[in-house]
């Protein structure tokens, strides 16, 4: 399961990538760590275009679970996700690099993984959906007061040789390039589902590990 990535693409960059029309994240820093139930920007299809705007990582689970909060979302059948795998719930998460945790002792290990030891951007398949409800951290909403999110998951897949040495049960699905990123965003959604396919090994590699922040200077991030 992945609960932590990085996005050190700064926004004059995000928004030629992905050819954006509207971007509403402000004055966006690098993100070398984002954690769940944090905000991140999305890629969404507006009326006049992509926009750019910061949505919650997580979205609601099934209510017999509790509702708490998914970060990434393998069962695509399921009815749950179902509703929010149209064009109009489909989204694009920018990335730089993303970790998984390998199994060692005293403490787990984060393991960073990207396309390239220089972190070219790419995208998770996302879903995305409005919600009203208590998110966030203390700090963020001291009274724990319901109010209105837009929130966020990813898809998974099995994993691949690269990211499998070290969680092998499974991996985000990555879109590496305008096509994909056209074809998760406007396809018919049987279409856009092919897309929840591993990358090939030779697409990517380990990058870094040990630290819990993919740092652009190489400095540990704990």
């Amino acid at each position: 399961m992945c609960n932590l990535y990085s996005l050190r693409t700064g926004p004059a960059d995000l928004r030629a990538a992905f050819g954006i029309a509207q971007d509403h994240t402000g004055n966006l820093p690098l993100l070398p760590a984002i954690f769940p139930d944090q905000m991140a920007p999305v890629v969404t299809s507006g009326a006049a275009g992509r926009d750019l705007a910061m949505m919650r990582w997580g979205m609601p689970g099934p209510k017999a679970f509790g509702e708490h909060p998914v970060t990434n979302v393998r069962n695509v059948a399921s009815p749950h996700w179902r509703p929010w795998l149209g064009v109009a719930h489909r989204c694009l998460v920018p990335v730089t690099a993303f970790s998984e945790y390998a199994d060692t002792k005293p403490r787990k290990t984060p393991v960073w993984f990207a396309l390239a030891a220089d972190r070219p951007l790419f995208a998770f398949a996302g879903i995305w959906r409005p919600w009203t409800g208590v998110r966030g951290t203390k700090r963020e909403n001291p009274d724990r007061l319901a109010e209105e999110h837009r929130l966020f998951s990813f898809l998974t897949t099995e994993a691949n040789g690269i990211v499998g040495s070290v969680h092998p049960k499974a991996m985000p699905v990555l879109l590496t390039n305008p096509e994909e990123w056209a074809t998760w965003l406007e396809a018919p959604t049987a279409e856009a589902l092919r897309l929840q396919r591993p990358l090939p090994d030779f697409e990517m590699l380990e990058v870094a590990r040990g630290a819990r922040s993919d740092e652009p200077d190489g400095r540990a991030g704990d």
